[in-house]
């Protein structure tokens, strides 16, 4: 007797372009049993409990396509597969990850459902897949669910797994619809990411780039001598110099002149950066804690003003934000640490993960913050008098726009800090009163010069506008609308995929192209077997895609991977389908008709780039069918040049390829030439074998639409053997 339960029966994650969506998504086939007879709205009290517990489900649209639609879905009646699919996906949102694509579908199986959300990260969306089963359970059982601890689970999980927000919105960027440049996540669990495929591809690492110098990196972190090569070419920076011991800082600030700065000579994120000091203990004290942060201690001119920090890209000032101070107001009753919980802590802007653009403020964690609230005569425990400001943080605190009031000198001034340093990206810091006047008017001098900096202040800044900042990473990499990407050919069908993939590789490498090719005989790089075995996988196109010696890759998808794993590469220049035999294909993921098998197939097409083609046998009225789907152009191939589909398709001025009187014909419109003879093309078995024609037709058509010249598609063919 089947029981109130959704169970899973199967959980997957497909990891690229699918039947589902272009995204990634979890794919999980559940069993609901018994409550197959038992929809939403005969459920005593579910729909009150259930929107209870996640009020924000009143943003889903589902089918109707308006705010409150779900909730109007689950009032009329809907299944617990499709309210497990809008819950999970609310659990995501909840858990930082917005928005996103869900679907439930029925199989042919009574009470089998297929439910499918967009996968962020695979860990983190089964976890949410996962509590929402819980949940949605909790509802209908009517037990308590502890939904804030659940999402706290899945946040914290959330920050721990998914690309940081400076790595994330240079990705965003990449890969927007006006750019489309892929993204490839190097490491499962870290931000360095490869754009782009093959020999065109670059690497990120948050906002360091594979054109971000170690020489450079060094300098930057070396504080004494960033400052010497600034000041050799002309930057205004502070007067200072390392110091060795505590004497000798104050010393060194005898000599500078008071106020000065004390800091690590190799810091960095403003770690152990001590200002405004007046007196020999600051110093000597300052001294101490700023050599825990770093190897070395420098000190140097205090300079009156704000500081701020310029982000420059490629020789450019992209946006800057200016510092602010924080402080408490004593109200009599209240500790230092109590009010700095309370009146900077409770800020919705501050919190421990790197997605909250200022931290939170922890005195004995802070000696910086320590030292300003000491050198006011309080202690973290003192209370200070209703009233009395006291200051806890002097510096940092970039979140207030300013980009729009940098004086042009100031701009390229830092600009040229940048380059002398060598940085590509440069977040350079530099203090001054007034950021829209030069400079040298006001004695306002550079502080650093910091690699990978943070963007966030620039994401998300508290007061002004936000700026495009992952857009002016990408065009600096990626520059006059390259999008990062080599020809990917993709073929999928029933039969003869093998050999179409090794013969569309071998015309490729023969044009000149540093070829990769993953089938089922194994992967290849040009005419050399790297591995052998069967290699039309996910994994071995994805080694493809990553190898930044490819000039073009070749990849066989057979209709199992693309329905357990889905396909490596997000788009392609060239999707191939061989043919169709229903049969081959159904008994497996559920597939059971020639429809599923449609939406199999159909994938590959789905993913041809508009400057790319579709390349269909017209022999096959599926494959004629799917042609309207192609972004691109369709070429269709077959052996019988007076197909209807044939003859339809030339009277539009559009190609194919075909046979007439025993010679491969390039057909163009009404315009045919001549390829090569059948029977000099030793694979056709001297054009009598009809299915290893078809082969040789879908080859070419591919080859014609990357533009591989007439001699060298001849040359292959007719050398060409299918051992």
């Amino acid at each position: 007797m089947k029981t109130k339960d959704i169970k899973f029966l199967e959980v997957r994650y497909l990891r690229g372009p699918n039947i589902w969506t272009y995204r990634p998504v979890i794919e999980a086939v559940v069993d609901i049993g018994a409550l197959e007879d038992c929809p939403s709205n005969v459920l005593p009290g579910f729909v009150d409990r259930l929107k209870a517990f996640l009020p924000t489900l009143i943003e889903h649209r589902c089918s109707y396509g308006e705010r409150g639609g779900f909730l109007r879905r689950l009032e009329e009646g809907t299944w617990p597969a499709h309210i497990m699919e809008h819950v999970s996906l609310e659990l995501q949102n909840l858990a930082g990850m917005p928005g996103g694509f869900g679907k439930a579908r029925q199989t042919h199986l009574t009470g089998v459902y297929k439910v499918v959300i967009r996968a962020w990260h695979e860990e983190v969306t089964r976890a949410c897949l996962e509590a929402g089963r819980e949940l949605v359970m909790a509802a209908i059982e009517d037990r308590p669910f502890d939904v804030p601890a659940t999402v706290e689970r899945l946040r914290d999980m959330a920050e721990r797994k998914l690309l940081g927000p400076s790595t994330g919105c240079i990705v965003e960027a990449a890969t927007s619809k006006e750019r489309r440049i892929p993204a490839i996540r190097l490491l499962a669990d870290g931000n360095l990411v490869q754009l782009g495929y093959g020999v065109r591809s670059r690497r990120i690492w948050t906002a360091e780039t594979d054109r971000t110098s170690a020489i450079a990196e060094t300098i930057s972190r070396d504080k004494d001598l960033t400052k010497n090569l600034l000041q050799s070419c002309g930057v205004p920076i502070p007067e200072g110099r390392i110091v060795d011991s505590a004497e000798d800082a104050w010393a060194a600030a005898e000599d500078i002149g008071l106020p000065v700065v004390v800091k690590p000579t190799d810091g960095n994120h403003g770690r152990g950066v001590f200002t405004n000091l007046m007196t020999r203990e600051e110093v000597e004290s300052a001294y101490a804690a700023a050599l825990e942060e770093g190897s070395g201690v420098i000190v140097e001119r205090f300079i009156r003003g704000s500081e701020h920090r310029l982000l420059i890209v490629g020789g450019r000032m992209i946006a800057a934000a200016r510092g602010e101070t924080a402080a408490v107001v004593g109200d009599g009753k209240s500790t230092i640490n109590e009010l700095i919980d309370l009146q900077i802590n409770s800020d919705p802007r501050r919190g421990a993960a790197e997605e909250f653009p200022l931290d939170v403020v922890v005195l004995s964690e802070n000696p910086v913050a320590l030292h300003e609230v000491t050198r006011q005569g309080f202690t973290p425990d003192s209370i200070p008098p209703a009233g009395r400001e006291v200051l806890i943080i002097r510096t940092g605190n970039h979140t207030c726009d300013i980009t729009d009031s940098v004086h042009p000198s100031v701009a390229e001034t830092a600009s040229l800090a940048a380059r002398i340093v060598g940085l590509d990206i440069a977040g350079v810091d530099l203090v001054c009163e007034d950021i829209s006047r030069p400079l040298e008017e006001q004695r306002g001098a550079i502080v650093e010069v910091n690699a990978g900096p943070g963007l966030l202040m620039h994401i998300k800044p508290a007061t002004g506008e936000a700026r495009p900042v992952g857009r002016a990473i990408i065009d600096h990499l990626f520059p006059n609308g390259d999008n990062g990407r080599v020809p990917v050919i993709g073929i999928t069908g029933s039969c003869g995929k093998t050999t179409v993939a090794r013969l569309v590789a071998r015309l490729l490498t023969l044009s000149g192209k540093h070829t990769g090719l993953a089938c089922s005989d194994g992967l290849y790089l040009d005419r050399r077997r790297s591995e052998s075995g069967d290699r039309a996988t996910w994994e071995a196109a994805h080694r493809i895609l990553m190898n930044r010696a490819i000039e073009a890759a070749v990849f066989e998808n057979g209709t199992d991977e693309i329905l357990g794993k889905g396909l490596a590469y997000d788009r392609c220049q060239i999707g191939i389908v061989t043919n169709v035999d229903v049969a081959r294909h159904t008994g497996r993921f559920y597939v059971e008709t020639p429809e599923n098998v449609f939406t199999v197939l159909r994938t590959q097409v789905d993913l041809v780039l508009p400057g790319g083609a579709a390349v269909l046998n017209a022999r096959e009225p599926m494959l004629v069918e799917m042609a309207s789907l192609c972004d691109g152009e369709v070429i269709y191939f077959a052996a019988d040049p007076d197909l209807p589909a044939i003859a339809a398709h030339r009277e539009q001025g559009k190609r194919a390829v075909i046979v007439r009187y025993g010679h491969v014909m390039l057909a163009s419109g009404q315009g045919e030439q001549s390829l090569a003879r059948l029977a000099d093309i030793p694979l056709t078995g001297g054009g009598n074998d009809k299915a290893q024609i078809e082969n040789v037709l879908a080859a070419v058509a591919a080859a014609w639409a990357l533009d591989v010249s007439l001699d060298v598609m001849r040359t292959g063919i007719e050398t060409f053997f299918a051992d």
